[in-house]
């Protein structure tokens, strides 16, 4: 066994997961043009909870994380609310997606397979007139 080459191997895999993550991680171009990341506080129906879930995880995320542009998507369940306005009583869960740029966006929002899915999480919505906020990393 040749140790030498087991060690320059994985250091050279440590490095090139530190640039990967720094690639994914460019601040903003001038004039909005780096990542943007979109928030949508949604009222899941208790009841469909493990519904929405397994949709998002199995189906949406996949499916989302092919297209060209997508960086990171999270599902967050509310633990509890600490300071600032209040949100509506039955606000339970954050939807965060963080993509290249909102031109990227739009292509996902736009696609067939967008309209197939987002109906999964959307039917699990006990109000579908959620407040939905779109940030530029700066």
């Amino acid at each position: 066994m040749d140790r030498r080459f087991y060690i320059k191997a994985a250091l050279g895999a440590a490095a090139m997961t530190s640039v990967a993550g720094q690639a994914r991680a460019k601040p903003a171009a001038a004039g909005g043009k780096g990542p943007i990341v979109l928030y949508c506080d949604l009222e899941v129906d208790p009841a469909r909870e493990q519904e929405m879930l397994k949709h998002f995880h199995t189906k949406f995320k996949p499916a989302g994380a092919k297209f060209k542009g997508f960086i990171d998507l999270k599902i967050l369940k509310l633990r509890t609310h600490i300071q600032g306005y209040e949100l509506p009583p039955a606000v339970n869960y954050r939807f965060q997606l963080t993509y290249e740029n909102e031109e990227l966006r739009q292509i996902w929002i736009a696609s067939p397979t967008h309209a197939a899915l987002w109906p999964g999480i959307e039917n699990t919505l006990t109000n579908k007139n959620f407040q939905v906020l779109l940030f530029d990393s700066v």
